[in-house]
């Protein structure tokens, strides 16, 4: 029997420049050792995730293709390309032993499938992931090395900048001030977290809306020891060797006001009723709510009925199980199983692949305007700052690049959602068909009600019976699986799929596709 290979190149998730090679050097050697060695690719397979630890989506697709005999052979850079852990490499060396795997190709490494090649392979595999532990070993070390130096480990904060030089952080020329101002102010109790947002608003800190900071972003400002001069890792911190920005009286000072206006509410611990405040009651309009009863039998069991709080109502009480029922029959017929999401989901990869090589000019001439109008703006506030320019210039110059910022990120954002208005609620919209198919089966009703009122709109219930509408495409679904008639089998399904277009305005706006 002829050897079909499938070529697997993959790049932990670090830089590449700290990669023994790229993936598109990996696939250029690779197709030309096989062509070089006459042997037939049958599928490619890249991946870009450490292999440290079992749980690579493409590794273990290829390796269930094997298992079902797809293709007997395997093509790729080296052992450690394939498994650095102990899961993965028994997984392939089992299916060498079981001839699931007759023949593994590498151009760095001899294996042949005797005795020998095995225990060269184990080797291989071994020396792969004590490679991997060591090097973590290695970096765990260098951290508390870092530590000990009192380093900052990560990207700086807010206030602070990396100097690749020293390794280590120093305070930010315009940004620290900021800072310094932020605290003296909220010091005085005159502020709240919202009025401090607009504080900083006014400075030129914000959103990438341009929107206010939220309450939690102010409150992790004004929280944070990194302005002390502390460092943190793992929750714990430590003394760091950088400079403070702010002094420790300014620092308390802040905690004591934080903590005084800081409520602590007790939540009342609530019955488990998934499905209360989700269905609505056709007769008179109120929400149903849900309680516990005692049967004949003396068993408890739930059941659903009408508050009626808008007046006199005939709805009877609907047991869970019969409704859990309705819900999964109904969540049935809106599925598909993955062999038609699959081939929906590789569609809209292609569409998007499409439109992002025609707006990646405009995106990356926007991002320019962008960053050079911000360089603007951190010059002007530090300026300000500094007492170089009167308030009404500094105002009236910061309103025009605010202005101009505005421009540019709306027209950035129009781009990205020119996209986004289409493919990622199209993407969504299979993905919700494919999570049907599993919720169909599912005993888990939390997920249940998350997913009706995810997809569902208007769900009530009239006379014991639920119901809930659901998006035209989704309907389609429903109509179509109630043509063939052949569940689970969709007998017919798939090459109506393949012409059925449907309109996807109320879920993409522009786009018209499958």
């Amino acid at each position: 029997m002829a050897q079909k290979y499938f070529l697997y190149a993959r790049k932990s998730t670090e830089p590449d420049d700290k990669q023994a090679m790229s993936i598109p050097a990996q696939l250029v050697e690779l197709r030309e050792f096989a062509r070089r060695e006459n042997l037939q690719i049958l599928s490619e397979f890249v991946e870009s995730k450490s292999a440290k630890t079992p749980g690579r989506e493409v590794f273990g697709d290829m390796m269930m293709r094997l298992e079902r005999g797809e293709a007997n052979g395997i093509i790729a850079w080296h052992p450690d390309r394939l498994a650095r852990n102990s899961i993965d490499g028994g997984r392939i060396i089992y299916a060498v032993d079981t001839s699931k795997i007759v023949s593994l190709r590498f151009p760095t490494f001899w294996f042949e499938p005797t005795p020998q090649g095995l225990f060269m392979l184990q080797v291989a595999f071994g020396q792969s992931k004590y490679y991997s532990d060591n090097l973590a070993e290695n970096t765990r070390r260098g951290m508390r090395q870092k530590l000990r130096r009192g380093e900052w480990l990560t990207k700086a904060p807010f206030g602070y900048v990396n100097n690749p030089k020293t390794r280590n952080i120093e305070p930010d020329v315009v940004k620290a001030k900021i800072i310094v101002r932020a605290y003296d102010e909220y010091a005085t109790g005159k502020y709240t977290l919202v009025s401090m947002a607009q504080f900083l608003q006014d400075l030129g800190i914000t959103t990438k809306a341009g929107t206010p900071l939220g309450k939690a972003s102010i409150k992790r400002i004004l929280t944070n020891r990194a302005y002390l001069g502390f460092t943190k890792h793992n929750n714990e911190f430590f003394p760091g060797s950088f400079l403070p920005i702010i002094s420790s009286a300014q620092f308390e000072a802040v905690q004591k006001i934080l903590a005084k206006r800081e409520h602590r509410y007790k939540r009342r611990q609530k019955n488990d009723f998934p499905f209360t405040n989700l269905f609505r009651c056709t007769e008179c309009s109120s929400m149903f709510t849900a309680q516990w009863a005692t049967g004949k039998s003396g068993g408890r069991y739930r059941y659903y009925r009408c508050t009626k709080k808008k007046g006199n109502c005939k709805s009877g009480y609907v047991r869970e199980d019969i409704l859990l029922a309705q819900i999964q029959e109904r969540i049935e017929s809106i599925s598909l199983p993955d062999r038609y999401t699959g081939w929906m989901l590789n569609r809209v990869d292609e569409w998007e692949r499409e439109e992002t090589a025609i707006s990646g000019s405009e995106m990356q001439n926007l991002s320019s305007k962008i960053s050079a109008s911000e360089e603007r703006m951190e010059k002007l506030v530090s300026a300000y700052l500094d007492n170089d320019i009167p308030k009404p210039i500094y105002l009236k110059r910061k309103d025009e690049i605010m202005r101009l910022l505005a421009s540019l990120n709306g027209e950035k954002k129009d781009f990205e959602n020119g996209k986004k208005k289409w493919v990622e609620p199209l993407r969504a919209w299979v993905l919700d068909t494919k999570q049907a198919m599993d919720l169909g089966l599912s005993d888990n009703l939390h997920e249940i009600s998350d997913f009706v009122r995810k997809v569902g709109t208007n769900p009530s219930i009239s006379s014991k019976s639920m119901h809930f509408r659901v998006s035209p495409p989704s309907e389609r679904i429903a109509r179509l699986r109630a043509k063939t008639d052949a569940r689970p089998a969709f007998v017919g399904v798939r090459s109506e799929l393949e012409t059925w277009e449907v309109s996807f305005c109320d879920l993409t706006g522009n786009r018209t596709p499958i």
